[in-house]
């Protein structure tokens, strides 16, 4: 375990801290926290900032440029890319692959088993789910998959196993419950598909 409040690294400061972890109790920062007997430490690239009250399982592996809010929790088996943006109080439930230039806004849930591609914006508070008939069925866990270029606004569900079409938008409040075809808008609860205009037909700027 180490702990600070807020560190940037590049690659000499993190060999350093890896080989001599410090300890202060004040910033709660838990770096590999252990599942199973043969749980390997997470692994974190250069140039990274996180910040207080962030819990690492082992078995996490994340690339990059890697910032964080307050308050996060990753647990074990993830995977995360280059450029990537966990916002305050945002929590990744493990089994997740999560792509490079990626923007997660505050107070996120992602549960176990979702995939989220590259160049992907969360708005603050969405909500996914990967369990069809919560603690009723036997229900393999699948979360949503979020294709290349999606933008989700804030205060959205997302229902178990959806697939998230590339360059998609999802208004502001629009609950998901079921797969939406790439470059449309996803809109109202439960979501209506509708065209998306021509000048939202383009990347993410994050």
């Amino acid at each position: 375990m180490f702990n600070f409040l807020e560190k940037r690294s590049n690659k000499e400061e993190k060999e350093e801290i890896i080989q001599e972890p410090v300890s202060s109790p004040d910033y709660n920062i838990q770096f590999g926290v252990k599942y199973k007997p043969d749980s390997k430490p997470p692994v974190i690239g250069d140039n990274y900032i996180i910040r207080s009250n962030f819990i690492i399982y082992d078995d996490v592996v994340i690339e990059d440029y890697f910032r964080t809010g307050h308050n996060i929790l990753i647990r074990e088996n993830t995977v995360i890319g280059d450029d990537v943006l966990i916002g305050t109080n945002t929590v990744i439930e493990g089994d997740c692959v999560i792509g490079n230039n990626v923007s997660i806004q505050s107070n996120v849930h992602i549960p176990t088993n979702t995939i989220i591609e590259d160049n992907v914006f969360i708005g603050p508070c969405a909500c996914f789910t990967n369990d069809k008939y919560p603690v009723r069925v036997d229900y393999k866990l699948v979360g949503p998959k979020l294709r290349r270029g999606c933008s989700i606004g804030e205060n959205t569900t997302f229902l178990s196993n959806v697939e998230i079409g590339e360059g998609l938008m999802v208004a502001a409040g629009a609950i998901i419950v079921r797969d939406v075809p790439p470059y449309f808008l996803a809109i109202s609860a439960p979501a209506k598909i509708k065209p998306l205009s021509n000048h939202l037909k383009v990347p993410n700027m994050l």
